[in-house]
């Protein structure tokens, strides 16, 4: 018997309460009993999969299978980039970039200069990636400057949040676009509208606040230059080469996928084999793989660096981010066994019909969701495909049904919690407890969803008035 063969018997309800009940008991294991959060996401976990009623001799097997989906891109992804920024960070070229960036706008706009930065770097890359990708700089800053790291840290944070869950290319936006029907292009432009405000509200600003609420140290899970290594840097115009190649490799990928998506390609190009490669170079784990060799040359050997000394650092990368991988691993594998449940399936019934405004109605449905499972893209694909029979047969213009993409994506990103991988992604970077992450990260993705779907709903309500 495999998990597929299995039916779920328990209805909404029921499921429900196991997941409140098995969050928690996570919540207690951690906070009050100070229990380490891998050992205690996988016995809850296991808990909950007997609960909700999955056979004995599944439930080892569907929470593995949870655990190894999610370290089949997170391990490689926190791999590669740690051992990325390690390289940036201890060659001097993270302190460069923190010098420039100061000189040109200044130490008071600083988070504000990065959180722009990633804005942009955030268009073509996804939200992990971008993250780690960022990290050494953003650490620089903090060191630079003093303070709290949560100051840089959330601008930058947010930043690649907002872009994720609000602009294509990236895939839950593009998903719920072809749920709708919408303009793909519509949909990037209001995206903006929206993506924009919202970060610096609920990023910049509320990360200022929070830096000052909190005062976190500048975690070394990444190094730090020696003297030597600074006061022979590498030059600014490389580093930020080093650092816009996966942004391009990865653009590569996203940008060809949705040429091909939208039609503006030839017919069968998408099946040839050039067009395959040049895929498969932006996939994110190979873009950070050339990215990483290419930093050992521009910043290690070609500066006279012994090829030893590249080994032994990267080496150093490994060891501190081991515990970020296998809590997020297990944080995926808590999720994975809530969605194994049915409790998705069994919400998706209960919400179908909830007599409100279509609009809200998708906002609301893919909030629950994710509150219950923890993924995002589960939460946006499920609510965008209840709904989306609703948005065919309703009489909106295209502004609309781009706005009515941008409600749904926003409630797939509230309440980032302990079910879901990315919470434990960035409270670990940044050094935070789990009581520090939800008041810090799950409740500026909170905003982040509140405040973009006011905006989508103005912009509908707006549209629809304007015909």
């Amino acid at each position: 018997m495999t998990i597929d063969d299995w039916t779920p018997t328990l209805g909404a309800g029921p499921l429900l309460g196991i997941a409140a009940a098995a969050i928690i008991v996570l919540l207690f294991l951690i906070m009050y009993l100070k229990m380490h959060a891998f050992p205690a996401l996988v016995l809850v976990s296991i808990l909950t999969a007997f609960a909700a009623g999955i056979p004995a001799q599944l439930v080892v097997s569907t929470a593995t299978a949870g655990f190894g989906s999610t370290l089949a891109t997170v391990a490689l992804l926190v791999g590669l980039g740690a051992m990325l920024g390690r390289l940036v960070e201890m060659s001097g070229g993270a302190k460069v970039l923190a010098d420039t960036l100061i000189g040109w706008f200044g130490e008071k706009r600083a988070p504000f200069a990065l959180g722009v930065a990633s804005l942009l770097f955030g268009f073509p890359i996804f939200f992990d990636a971008g993250l780690v990708v960022m990290l050494p700089v953003v650490f620089a800053v903090a060191r630079r400057l003093g303070g709290s790291v949560l100051t840089y840290g959330l601008p930058v944070a947010g930043a690649f949040s907002v872009m994720h869950i609000y602009l294509p290319p990236h895939p839950g936006p593009v998903s719920a676009a072809a749920f709708f029907e919408a303009n793909v292009g519509l949909v990037m432009l209001l995206g903006l509208v929206a993506a924009i405000p919202t970060w610096y509200v609920t990023s910049y600003l509320f990360g200022r606040w929070a830096g000052r609420r909190w005062q976190l140290p500048v975690p070394s899970i990444l190094g730090q230059a020696d003297e030597a290594q600074e006061k022979n840097p590498p030059r600014f115009a490389v580093v930020v080469l080093v650092l816009l190649l996966p942004m391009v490799l990865i653009f590569l990928n996203t940008g060809l996928d949705t040429l091909a998506r939208g039609g503006v390609l030839a017919e069968g190009v998408g099946e040839a084999t050039w067009f395959q490669v040049l895929r498969t170079l932006g996939e994110t784990p190979v873009a950070l793989l050339i990215t990483l060799l290419v930093a050992m040359v521009a910043l290690g050997t070609a500066r006279g660096t012994e090829k030893s000394v590249i080994e032994k650092t990267l080496e150093g990368a490994l060891g501190p981010v081991c515990s970020v991988i296998l809590v997020t691993g297990a944080g995926g594998m808590f999720g994975s066994v809530l969605r194994t449940s049915g409790i998705g399936d069994a919400l998706e019934d209960s919400l179908s019909d909830l007599g409100v405004p279509l609009i809200l109605a998708g906002f609301i449905i893919a909030a629950v969701l994710r509150i219950a499972q923890g993924s995002a893209t589960v939460a946006l694909t499920t609510a965008a495909g209840l709904v989306s029979a609703g948005v065919a047969a309703a009489d909106y213009n295209a502004v609309q049904v781009a706005a009515m993409v941008l409600a749904v994506a926003a409630g797939s990103v509230v309440a980032s919690h302990v079910n879901d991988s990315g919470f434990w992604l960035v409270g670990r970077f940044f050094g935070m407890d789990v009581k520090t992450t939800l008041k810090t990260w799950t409740v500026l993705e909170t905003l982040i969803g509140v405040m973009g779907f006011a905006i989508a709903w103005a912009v509908f309500v707006l549209a629809g008035a304007l015909g």
